[in-house]
């Protein structure tokens, strides 16, 4: 056995940030890269979105036990605030 034991093994992947955040930022770097590089919306706009909405419910059905009423309450606020966000950019704010 190696001196200190499981000192050094960390605990989560992606250097020990929670999943949830994780989703929130990937949603807005997503959305970001694709609000401002769009100026109207077509299909592929909405296929994005799409495949964006079916990563999210993968994600939190698979990882269910690490969303709490907490994180649910983040990911429901940080969608609205995707959503001004895309008003916000269409307007050109």
């Amino acid at each position: 056995m190696v001196p200190g034991g499981d000192i050094f093994k960390p605990r989560r992947r992606y250097g020990n940030m929670p999943r949830p955040i994780l989703l929130i930022i990937t949603n807005y770097i997503v959305c970001c890269a694709l609000f401002t590089l769009v100026t109207k919306t077509t299909w592929f706009f909405w296929t994005v979105l799409i495949l964006l909405a079916v990563y999210n419910y993968y994600n939190i059905r698979r990882n269910r036990e690490e969303y709490n009423k907490t994180n649910i309450i983040a990911s429901v606020i940080s969608a609205v605030g995707l959503v001004l966000f895309y008003f916000i950019a269409r307007n050109g704010l």
